[in-house]
């Protein structure tokens, strides 16, 4: 069986490709075959001569986007994905450090996502499922039985790139109508996945630095912190006043506009307030 393992570095990001690689070959699906396919604008990526490694140039598209416009990516490479048997997307900061074998496929259901460690143990009225109305991602009260993270999802080739074509179309229909979800691609996630039978991974596919939870750690989540956080990382430079970072964020946002389509100024200061909550 091929399976294809889907991996995002652009910009600063790359610097976890190296030791997400070698610890993949080391514990995950060590029984079958193995592609890595790296988005990346990096000029320089590690193991890049193997050949289970093909290295797709992705532009950096700046923070939201890198983010939000996942399922474009992979929509629009379809063609290729789709000579696999599985797909399976990692954050880029992600780390195994324990076997990972079968028990990660969704042989029956088709689909996986992994639960939010944050939240895994909290009742459906604290997920923060997309409460707009007008996003395609809303997801209404009745609906809903879990809250799963962006950082790791996957499945059958042919189901996954089904779902990313939706997404990648519902996300488009979002920026028209000068929407972004809360949690950005990860809300658009859930509401997918909202109304659908799926395999749930438990914490220990997504364990963070320095938690303290009920599970034996398999994938670590790097603390983006010990790598210089997340504005560096986003390509965001980083002040000593708070109010020169709120600019510079403004300013990102407006720069990038053009792209997606301009958002009004409300638009902008919710989309602040939420990022700083990230």
């Amino acid at each position: 069986m091929q399976i294809g393992i889907l991996y995002i570095c652009t910009g600063k990001y790359s610097i976890f490709w190296k030791s997400f690689y070698e610890s993949a070959e080391k514990y995950f699906l060590t029984n079958h075959k193995k592609i890595y396919y790296v988005f990346t604008d990096a000029k320089k990526i590690a193991y890049k001569e193997n050949k289970n490694v093909i290295v797709i140039f992705q532009e950096n598209l700046g923070w939201p986007y890198n983010t939000l416009m996942r399922f474009h990516i992979f929509n629009k490479n379809k063609k290729i994905l789709s000579k696999t048997d599985y797909l399976f997307f990692f954050n880029a900061n992600m780390l195994f450090v324990s076997s990972v074998e079968e028990e990660i496929i969704p042989y029956n259901e088709g689909l996986m996502a992994l639960q939010q460690p944050g939240i895994w143990n909290k009742p459906r009225e604290k997920f923060p499922y997309e409460s707009n109305t007008e996003s395609t991602a809303y997801i209404p009260p009745e609906k809903g039985k879990y809250y799963v993270m962006g950082a790791l999802n996957g499945g059958k080739t042919e189901k996954f790139l089904i779902m990313s074509k939706i997404l990648a179309e519902n996300i488009d229909r979002d920026i028209k109508n000068e929407i972004i979800a809360i949690w950005h691609d990860e809300s658009h996630l859930n509401w997918y996945l909202s109304d659908k039978e799926f395999k749930l991974l438990n914490p220990s596919y997504g364990y963070p630095d320095n938690w303290e939870l009920p599970f034996k750690p398999k994938i670590y989540l790097r603390d983006k912190n010990r790598f210089g956080g997340h504005d560096k990382l986003r390509g965001i430079k980083i002040t000593k006043s708070k109010n020169e970072i709120l600019f510079k964020k403004i300013y990102f946002l407006k720069k990038n506009m053009a792209k997606f389509k301009a958002y009004s100024l409300k638009i902008i200061n919710n989309f602040i307030k939420k990022y700083d909550n990230c």
